[in-house]
């Protein structure tokens, strides 16, 4: 599975289960660490446990496995390290506050828009 693959499955699997603001970030240029971020923000703490509870398995189901999962149990940020991407689960308030597409502005982002 190419790191593209991977990071579309992320975004596949985040927008299915109702993950807001989706956001794909192609780092490959300016990183050394991963090709790609997705970002997703949950509603609430429980939406996202669950919603890395998701990504987890739609990547266990393809034999991909993260090499660490930070952030679980309410800290409002869920980073899952899957090797070339990077998935994290922010609640509204931490994605707010840290703005990571703010620190990525020079590289191509993609935005999902979500369905009304």
């Amino acid at each position: 599975m190419t790191s593209k693959e991977m990071a579309d499955l992320a975004v596949t699997t985040l927008d299915a289960k109702k993950g807001r603001d989706i956001t794909l970030i192609d780092i490959a240029e300016k990183s050394s660490f991963a090709d790609y971020l997705v970002l997703a923000t949950g509603g609430s703490n429980r939406q996202v446990a669950a919603l890395t509870d998701d990504v987890e398995e739609a990547f266990a189901k393809e034999g991909q496995f993260p090499k660490s999962i930070d952030g679980k149990n309410g800290t409002g940020w869920v980073l899952m390290d899957m090797g070339d991407v990077i998935v994290n689960i922010f609640d509204q308030d931490t994605r707010e506050k840290y703005s990571i597409e703010k620190v990525w502005g020079d590289c191509p982002i993609t935005r999902y828009a979500e369905e009304q």
